[in-house]
């Protein structure tokens, strides 16, 4: 196990090299962590909500407490910390209805650890107030990572994650579905629920997931690439999603 151990290591640091010397090639142009970011203080900025909801964001949220709005957090895990995060939290699925209401809901990698996503998006419809806003980040179900992690599945996931992406061990392994996870499903589903001004933006990089073999990575990147300049969001990483009711 050691030699294992040690070879992934040699392999992501020479990875980090190649994406140290290639940027562009490896990571992309534009990053969809500060695309959602910068949505979100958009929101904050032309609406300025009086409530927000974070789906999913247990003890990792995206926004702080704040004396502007009321912050409300949901999660199917209960958060030991939750009142020093967030005004207010609920332990329940967003498949599940609430009585909440909010200008602007937010989540990053939640939707495809949900197993019906027209129940997601209906609750999260029901919950914005009128012009409010949303916006998620959510994986893609067709990039090779998310399709490896549908053959492995989440027991045999949690084995390999502790050696192959050990610093990501604590926050990942949970079950993936991917369920409505892919550009067009996703639209299709929100504009049958009647959400409006709805933009969604690809991300094609996932490199990381196969950081532990030098030859994979290469691959996994050139393909990328390819996907990214074709256009071909099916096989995108992952995307941003904003959607206005």
């Amino acid at each position: 196990m050691q030699v294992l151990n040690r070879f992934i290591i040699y392999n992501r640091k020479f990875c980090s090299k190649l994406e140290e010397s290639f940027p562009t090639f490896f990571m992309g142009k534009t990053n969809s962590t500060d695309d959602l970011n910068n949505r979100i203080a958009k929101s904050l900025t032309d609406l300025k909500p009086r409530r927000i909801i974070e789906v999913g964001g247990i003890d990792r949220p995206l926004l702080t407490k704040n004396n502007d709005y009321e912050y409300i957090g949901i999660d199917i895990e209960f958060c030991e910390n939750h009142y020093s995060i967030y005004d207010k939290f609920i332990v329940s699925s967003i498949e599940e209805k609430n009585d909440e209401k909010a200008e602007l809901i937010i989540s990053t990698t939640l939707l495809e650890h949900v197993k019906d996503n027209k129940k997601s998006l209906n609750t999260m419809y029901d919950s914005l107030t009128s012009g409010g806003e949303m916006h998620h980040y959510v994986p893609s179900k067709n990039h090779p990572y998310s399709i490896a992690l549908r053959i492995v599945g989440p027991r045999m996931q949690k084995i390999l994650i502790k050696h192959l992406r050990p610093h990501a061990a604590d926050v990942t392994g949970y079950p993936a579905f991917f369920n409505l996870c892919g550009v067009n499903e996703m639209k299709r589903e929100m504009e049958k629920i009647g959400f409006n001004n709805i933009n969604i933006t690809p991300y094609y990089r996932a490199t990381d997931y196969f950081g532990f073999f030098i030859p994979l990575y290469l691959i996994v990147s050139l393909l990328e690439n390819i996907f990214e300049l074709l256009g071909l969001s099916f096989f995108a990483a992952g995307m941003v999603i904003s959607a206005k009711k």
